[in-house]
């Protein structure tokens, strides 16, 4: 095996959950080569990861909304960098349309994706001449790397390994000069939201333990939100809009991530922090984060999780620090 593409293309959480993909490739084939098919918009997600050769990219999403004539052929020109390169297999671990035309395009052997009935849309199945085995039986992250080791010949035994490394360009935030929480309060969905009051209830909490508190935004009705969180809590920060790379810059920078079922939520995961993820109307064990004394997921995807079931997983990912700046009580030890 030299050389491997791997298709996911959306969406930012989505891709950095699949990124451990690339580190059990090469794990079962020492010195491989491996290429990542993504939308423009997440290229930059796939770059940071350190194990991945080539990503190739095209404005789909751009496209798809406005129609332009310069995304169109910036589509074009990349048909011709995705076909430069043999691939001795393709991986599709996304299902659906635009991603099986893109592993039907690429030149290989096998292309390999799920069964018809595991399929995000199901006439996608025309692009694959091998299958992966029955969606497994656990969360979404782990039934990637299940599925490629399952189309490559490979276990996956191992935790996942992201291999993040965020580039520092000079554009970062000066960094926090005390403990700092980053609350993810916006979704992409209007049901996938905490209410406005918990969020105020629970950065109190968290300023009570020593953590300084910023609201991060990205559009309009996302400042708006931060604002009024900001209200509720008047030590508050609501930081200036970032782009992707500093927003991640400020998660490396930050002590604790809470938020809601959210991209950048994933990246905090991958990027070894304290983290904990709310999930309000979609499946936490399905969709959420886990690692022992470091992620947690709370919610059921039916009702409004409280606040203190959220606190409590605080808690247990970061436990209260004593004046020194030192951990304590029992889930100190195995934090």
């Amino acid at each position: 095996m030299k050389r491997v593409l791997i298709v996911k293309v959306t969406s930012l959480g989505d891709i950095v959950e699949a990124l451990p993909v690339v580190a059990d490739v090469q794990r079962a084939f020492p010195g491989v080569k491996v290429d990542w098919a993504s939308d423009e918009s997440f290229a930059d997600i796939v770059r940071w990861n350190a194990g991945v050769d080539r990503v190739l990219c095209a404005p789909l999403r751009r496209f798809k909304k406005a129609r332009r004539w310069s995304d169109f052929k910036a589509i074009w020109a990349s048909i011709s960098e995705l076909r430069a390169e043999r691939y001795d297999a393709i991986v599709d671990i996304h299902g659906v349309y635009k991603s099986a035309i893109i592993a039907f395009l690429a030149r290989g052997r096998r292309r390999f994706g799920y069964l018809a009935q595991d399929l995000g849309e199901r006439g996608a199945a025309f692009a694959y001449n091998g299958r992966f085995g029955p969606r497994p039986k656990c969360d979404a992250w782990l039934g990637m790397r299940i599925s490629t080791g399952e189309a490559l010949g490979y276990k996956v035994d191992t935790p996942p390994d992201f291999q993040m490394r965020i580039p520092r360009d000079g554009t970062a935030l000066p960094a926090p000069e005390v403990p700092t929480a980053l609350i993810f309060h916006a979704t992409s969905k209007e049901e996938k939201k905490w209410p406005v009051e918990h969020w105020g209830e629970l950065c109190h909490a968290l300023m009570a333990r020593g953590l300084r508190i910023e609201l991060p935004w990205g559009s309009d009705a996302e400042h708006a939100t931060a604002r009024e969180i900001a209200a509720l809590v008047p030590d508050a920060t609501v930081l200036p809009r970032l782009t992707v790379s500093q927003v991640a810059q400020r998660i490396e920078d930050c002590a604790l991530v809470v938020g809601t079922d959210t991209g950048f939520v994933h990246l905090g995961h991958a990027l070894l922090k304290p983290t904990v993820m709310i999930f309000v109307a979609t499946d936490a064990e399905h969709l959420g984060v886990r690692a022992p004394n470091r992620s947690i997921s709370v919610g059921d995807g039916h009702h409004v999780p409280p606040v203190a079931v959220t606190l409590d997983a605080v808690d247990r990912v970061y436990p209260a620090r004593d004046g020194g700046g030192a951990a304590k009580g029992p889930l100190a030890t195995a934090a």
